[in-house]
């Protein structure tokens, strides 16, 4: 759909002119639903659907499996392996699986960081006892928290070659006194490596290329 532009002539009149369509969003290739069509023997599947519907069906079936496995952990065991970043880490892992951040060694590193800068924050500003920020309202004590867990984490995980975006969330959550205990801290990074073997498994049984540990530049003979 064209939609017409004013602009001025040398004159000073409005001159209506037509304005060309919008040039298409930058998207991720959807190489998740070729492949697993390639590996199911279901390439069928995507000459009567579109890829991206077939990608979105992936990316619901597995996302859904893999947190309620983790929130019927946390209703068992009454600990909390399920918190807001698994959220966008489970996304990266599916939607992404080749991306970099989507890797098992990012994805633990990044969190294990963030678990740290986050409750080295706490303890900078005296707060490791205090209640959250919820209760409690925003103090200067907490603003400083908040701000140095999450650019700490952010220099570290560059400084270290482990971004993983989630991670951001998961040292506020900390450093905003939502998850504290020093006994929790670990059970948020076991059920960050518990949703990162689930991501393996799925992959590689969708025929992704899902990497071990970290994905590598292939050497170049010569």
């Amino acid at each position: 759909m064209s939609f017409p532009s004013t602009a001025r002539s040398a004159s000073g009149a409005g001159v209506t002119e037509p304005r060309g369509p919008r040039p298409p969003l930058v998207l991720n290739d959807p190489d998740v639903p070729r492949t697993l069509a390639a590996r199911l023997q279901l390439t069928r599947l995507l000459t009567r659907h579109a890829e991206r519907p077939v990608w979105a069906l992936f990316m619901f079936v597995n996302g859904f499996i893999t947190i309620a496995l983790l929130a019927a952990v946390a209703m068992i065991s009454r600990t909390p392996f399920v918190f807001p970043s698994l959220g966008p880490t489970a996304f990266l892992l599916f939607f992404t699986p080749r991306a970099p951040a989507a890797s098992p060694r990012h994805t633990m590193y990044g969190h294990a960081i963030g678990i740290a800068c986050g409750y080295g924050a706490l303890w900078l500003f005296g707060l490791q006892h205090a209640a959250p920020a919820m209760v409690t309202g925003v103090t200067a004590a907490r603003i400083g928290a908040a701000a140095l867990s999450l650019a700490s984490t952010g220099a570290l995980m560059i400084l270290l070659k482990a971004a993983h975006p989630p991670a951001g969330a998961t040292t506020l959550i900390i450093s905003l006194g939502i998850v504290t205990r020093p006994f929790h801290l670990v059970v948020i990074e076991v059920a960050v490596a518990i949703l990162t073997v689930q991501a393996f498994v799925i992959n590689r049984l969708a025929g992704i290329d899902y990497p071990a540990w970290s994905l590598r530049q292939e050497r170049t003979p010569g």
